[in-house]
């Protein structure tokens, strides 16, 4: 019996095979960038997690006839990587080291090992005099061994930070050694030029610029963005502004912060001095980089991201609601005020957040305009006015390249490198996250969901 003859498949039942590939090629794009991205976040994460997690403290026997207790770090080429401590008081001047297995000639774990933070030096390891905290103290200070158990060393009370016996700690008592840590380095300011310590003037400091900068920006981008949308009429000159606010959103940041070095804090700083504190000259209060020009600066900076999200914004509104709040007698501004705006608002609040995104990143015009590597006072405490625009301030974009940069003990300041990158990064995110919350929200009631 013969088969039938197949008949050929019209146009529109063959398999769109370039569409598919399209897809394929799409949705693999995506799955690149997601690992990408959950890859480059982990492994910042990770490493901002390693430098207050309590390292076990192991004692090395070296060929050369040393006695070192070092913290294990990682293995580089064959050679293994530890942070050795005592700093100051041995020869060579460092706290870091490397050593090949022909080096090592032992290694073994002792319980009575103790990790000594101090106020500057680096940290300490070594043993208590006694085997206790007890007998180690005395009147003269802390008395301590050099981790040949036979050179006594005693620190004054004021140089010690705390002591920690790593080495007999349990797991739950590291975990809660690390969250004390985290919390530290939080909540404490940093010392041995911002290789010791915490972030939380940075932190301080970061909050305060943004949340000023969104102050200033939001008002005249949304008023902006209104003119040029509603009022204006579209001629060769509203056009030509456009093209600038475009044009603004691609200059790059060091520009603006020439920009704000002239004009903010040498004119217009330079001026208020000269009319209110001319008592205080040559000495400068508001002729020198601080927070109000950092923020000034900033809001400058992103004032173009919030116009052209604004006006995509307002264009969104449907036409039929502002004809028919015209046509209920409203005039045009009852209806922009009570139509067009509310509608307006989830796009605004995009702008928003995109500007809080790269205000909170950007470290160029920061270093001109008030940022600075280390400030004795913080811009906001009890005192009247409570928020103190004149001062300088430390930003955490500014902290990560004083310290990765500037340091003169790179290998020590790699893990708060990491760790204070993380940070900005949650810190990016919750201020992203709640602000979408917020569009949410808004949203949701402009739909009546």
């Amino acid at each position: 019996m013969s088969r039938p003859a197949r008949r050929p498949l019209s146009a529109t039942q063959r398999p769109d095979v370039r569409g598919g590939m399209g897809i394929f090629l799409c949705a693999g794009a995506v799955s690149v960038v997601l690992i990408a991205a959950i890859a480059f976040f982990g492994l910042i994460f990770a490493e901002g997690a390693k430098p207050f997690w309590p390292r076990t403290l192991v004692e090395w026997q070296l060929a050369d006839g040393r006695t070192l207790l070092v913290q294990e770090l990682d293995v580089i080429d064959g050679e293994m990587r530890a942070r050795m401590g005592n700093r100051d008081l041995n020869p060579v001047r460092e706290d870091h080291l490397r050593a090949g297995p022909e080096e090592i000639l032992s290694r073994s774990v002792p319980e009575d090992a103790v990790h000594i933070e101090r106020m500057e030096h680096g940290p300490f390891h070594g043993y208590l005099v006694g085997g206790s905290e007890d007998s180690a103290w005395q009147d003269d200070g802390l008395h301590v061994l050099m981790p040949d158990r036979e050179t006594e060393v005693v620190f004054e009370e004021a140089a010690v930070v705390r002591i920690k016996e790593i080495n007999r700690m349990s797991l739950l008592s590291r975990l809660g050694a690390w969250l004390g840590g985290t919390w530290r380095f939080l909540t404490e300011a940093p010392r041995e030029a911002n290789t010791e310590g915490g972030v939380w003037p940075a932190l301080v400091g970061t909050c305060l610029l943004v949340i000023l900068m969104s102050v200033l920006v939001v008002p005249f981008g949304v008023l902006a963005a209104v003119y040029l949308n509603e009022y204006a009429k579209d001629t060769w000159f509203v056009k030509l502004v456009r093209v600038a606010v475009n044009n603004l959103a691609g200059v790059p940041s060091i520009v603006y912060g020439v920009f704000g070095l002239g004009f903010f804090v040498y004119g217009l700083g330079g001026s208020i001095d000269a009319l209110f504190y001319a008592d205080k000259l040559p000495t400068p209060t508001f002729g020198a980089s601080g927070l109000l020009w950092a923020a000034l600066t900033m809001a400058l900076l992103t004032v173009p991201v919030v116009v052209v999200a604004t006006e995509e914004a307002l264009r969104a509104v449907p036409r039929e609601r502002r004809d028919a709040a015209l046509a209920l007698g409203a005039t045009r501004w009852e209806a922009l005020r009570t139509v067009i705006l509310p509608g307006a608002r989830p796009g605004i609040l995009t702008g928003l957040i995109l500007a809080v995104s790269r205000a909170a990143g950007e470290v160029a015009p920061l270093m001109l305009t008030g940022a600075v590597a280390f400030a004795e006072e913080l811009p906001v405490n009890g005192e009247f006015p409570f928020v103190h625009l004149e001062r300088k301030f430390m930003h955490l974009g500014h902290h990560i390249y004083s310290v990765g940069f500037q340091s003169p003990d790179v290998e020590a300041v790699v893990p708060i490198v990491y760790a204070t990158a993380a940070l900005l990064i949650l810190l990016v995110a919750a201020l992203n996250l709640a602000a979408v919350r917020i569009r949410t929200r808004v949203r949701r009631q402009l739909t009546g969901a």
